[in-house]
């Protein structure tokens, strides 16, 4: 059963009313209250239905209250000048609305199974460490697609690693000069080459930096590194071997350090799997008239006669006919049409490239590479800074790698715990990697993805204030408060859910009501953030409730009941907010 939003039930009564009193329907819609000191829910359409129909806008409000003040769900429902709709909603509408909840929060938003939603995010290259510059990506696509999935959608996500570019033949000539023994690089070698590969991760990340140095002093090992690239690219037999070696031991490291972020992929497919569609590809844009020659590169306009700003045209093959981004990123929505035709596309990935994905998904729509009616979304991310304003650095002033960000933050954790806490020092470890990841994923996704922001592990870290150790916090006092109440002998049961006369347990109430409608926000609008905004708000709104109220000590066993009831639930659903926020919360901090 898929329980409806409140705001949808608010709004079917107005709508009743509104087209009872003889007005569009399309005035009818409700908000939450921006004066919750004067009031739950408000409806303002009476001001705008005011010019279409030549009343004042009082007179349409006080119409529309007299069809409503009657209903059982309003404790109050007014008109207030010049025509705005006061109301709040009685007990026994919101009791019977949370006992829904309760039994149907976890259920999906639409019943859209069927149809695909492809996330495109992550997008290392092979051979390198993840560094910070590819945190935001991980954490804010990995969000966008557990959100995705919870809203009833099937969802495909796809690191789309750098694999096919001049690293490869950089990697490849640097370590011919090291080992140039290897059969790899002997074109007469016919056996079969080494399962083991011939180099660690650690010694494969060295050859990169040391290879991609002396391509920008040396043109004659720069040369050498094109030739070795568009020879791999031809698929030369000793060269494709130790690239899948490459590609072997760069997944596992990469796996390695995604899973510490609780970061996961369907498909681990890079641009390399986009080369077979390319040739077709360039010949179908040749033939459908799109593609011309220009300055001895293949490109295909895009601009638009309501465009504001200059749209380049889009090159799709340069003049010495190698590939660019724009070619394999083309490449890859045909074979993502072809084996999952999405509905949906979403790109995860750094603001600056806006212009590269403006020309791809025109180019897409332009050429009939998916049908009319499929949806591109380029979710442009800012950067992360340091206090300083400026992009993120090393004391040194280098680019941090991704797993020494981690174990910072762990460490900061750790210490913050030992100081406070009597506990082992294996539990304390294992709490703070669990809070560190929340303090690191709640610090970037309580931001607008789109804006900077910045890093900050002192305030990331704080128990107390916007933070992500505050939302565990919550989630851990509740856990305690429940686990006492059982250990009386008592059951938490669903069924005790109530309003008595207490206010801050009907704001508590009312907080958990919005659950699926900011999540349904949150996926519409692509923003992880209002959910972070959400579960702060709720996690404020249960501790107001947990100070104004004895909860333990209340004699009332039906009170208790409800009491525990209602923050069994607050639980619940801010475990389901942190998961579809990509983090967990422990048993204990």
């Amino acid at each position: 059963m898929n329980v409806k939003k409140i705001l949808e039930l608010l709004s079917d009564k107005f709508v009743e009313a509104f087209e009872g009193c003889g007005y569009d329907s399309k005035y009818a819609k409700v908000s939450i209250s921006n004066r919750p000191d004067l009031c739950e829910y408000q409806c303002n359409g009476a001001m705008a239905a005011a010019k279409e129909y030549k009343k004042a806008p009082f007179v349409i409000a006080n119409e529309v209250v007299d069809k409503l003040k009657s209903d059982a769900m309003f404790e109050m429902i007014e008109c207030v000048n010049p025509g705005f709709i006061n109301m709040r909603i009685s007990a026994q509408a919101i009791k019977e609305y949370i006992a829904e909840l309760a039994a149907n929060y976890d259920k999906p938003l639409y019943d859209a199974k069927d149809t695909t939603i492809f996330i495109d995010y992550g997008g290392p290259n092979v051979a390198k460490p993840l560094h910070i510059g590819h945190l935001r990506s991980a954490v804010i696509g990995e969000s966008i697609k557990r959100i995705s999935r919870f809203a009833g959608y099937n969802v495909v996500s796809d690191v789309h690693l750098g694999d096919w570019g001049l690293q490869m033949g950089l990697i490849i000539v640097q370590l011919k000069e090291q080992q140039p023994d290897l059969p790899y690089f002997d074109d007469s070698f016919e056996g079969e080459y080494p399962l083991e590969a011939p180099f660690s991760v650690s010694e494969l990340e060295s050859i990169y930096p040391t290879a991609s140095a002396k391509s920008k002093v040396d043109e004659d090992f720069k040369k050498k590194a094109q030739e070795a690239t568009g020879l791999l690219q031809k698929g030369h037999r000793g060269y494709t071997a130790l690239w899948k070696h490459i590609m072997n031991v760069s997944l596992e490291d990469l796996k390695k350090n995604y899973e510490k972020l609780l970061v996961d992929f369907d498909l681990w497919k890079g641009e390399s799997d986009a080369e077979p569609y390319i040739a077709d590809m360039i010949k179908d844009f040749e033939e459908k008239g799109l593609a011309y020659e220009s300055q001895g590169a293949t490109v295909i306009d895009v601009a638009l006669d309501s465009d504001t700003k200059e749209i380049p045209p889009c090159i799709v093959k340069k003049s010495d006919g190698a590939s660019l981004y724009a070619t394999s990123d083309l490449a890859s929505i045909i074979e993502r049409n072809k084996f999952y035709n999405p509905k949906k596309y979403i790109y995860v990935v750094d603001k600056r490239q806006e212009m590269h994905f403006t020309q791809v998904f025109r180019v897409a729509k332009k050429a009939n590479l998916v049908p009319d009616d499929v949806e591109f979304n380029f979710l442009g991310f800012g950067t992360m800074n340091g206090k300083d304003g400026k992009p993120f650095k090393t004391r040194e002033g280098g680019v941090m790698r991704l797993e020494n960000l981690i174990a910072d933050i762990n460490d900061a954790v750790y210490n913050k715990i030992i100081e406070n806490r009597e506990t082992s020092e294996e539990e304390a470890k294992a709490t703070a990697k669990i809070v560190g990841l929340a303090a690191l994923k709640y610090g970037d996704l309580s931001n607008q993805a789109t804006k900077d922001y910045v890093f900050d592990i002192d305030r990331f870290i704080s128990f107390e204030g916007d933070t992500g150790p505050y939302i565990l916090y919550t989630i851990v006092r509740i856990k305690s408060i429940i686990e006492k109440y059982m250990q009386s002998g008592k059951s938490v049961d669903v069924s005790k859910l109530d309003c008595p006369n207490n206010a801050s347990l009907k704001a508590l109430m009312l907080e958990l009501a919005n659950f699926r409608e900011v999540v349904d926000g949150a996926f519409i609008e692509l923003a992880p953030h209002k959910l972070c905004k959400y579960i702060y708000e709720l996690s404020n709104v249960f501790n107001r409730f947990y100070h104004e109220t004895k909860i333990l000590t209340e004699e009332d066993e039906d009170k208790q009941a409800a009491y525990v009831a209602a923050i069994a639930l607050t639980k619940d659903i801010l475990l389901c907010c942190i998961e579809l926020l990509g983090f967990e919360a422990p048993d204990r901090m």
